[in-house]
């Protein structure tokens, strides 16, 4: 079960995680990074998320496509030269959130690389 929720003005991604008899953990994400690309006409930014202090994902970009930002998760190129994700949100809502989390943190970048 996920469940979204937003603490002390810190912006926390919440997910159950069912352990062997019936234990459930939730999983924060506690820390978010963004780096820009600023010679890149589609990519835009590199995130990493930090979960519970102890687990980082790196290299969800960023994309500035047509119908506006997405986030491309970490992938890998396969021998049928197809690219598949190696790391990803399995429900659309969780998705969605972690977009928006990552999207403010990239806005928050780009006003303070103005400045």
């Amino acid at each position: 079960m996920f469940e979204l929720f937003s603490l002390y003005a810190i912006i926390y991604l919440t997910v159950e995680v069912k352990f062997k008899k019936g234990r459930y953990k939730q999983l924060k994400i506690t820390d978010i990074r963004v780096r820009l690309v600023n010679n890149n006409e589609k990519l835009k930014a590199v995130a990493s998320i930090t979960i519970d202090d102890e687990l980082v994902v790196h290299d969800i970009k960023v994309i500035n496509g047509k119908d506006g930002y997405f986030l491309s998760m970490p992938s890998r190129k396969t021998n049928e030269g197809e690219f598949k994700d190696i790391v990803h949100p399995i429900k659309t809502e969780v998705r969605e959130h972690l977009k928006e989390l990552i999207l403010a943190e990239y806005e928050k970048a780009l006003a303070s690389e103005q400045n």
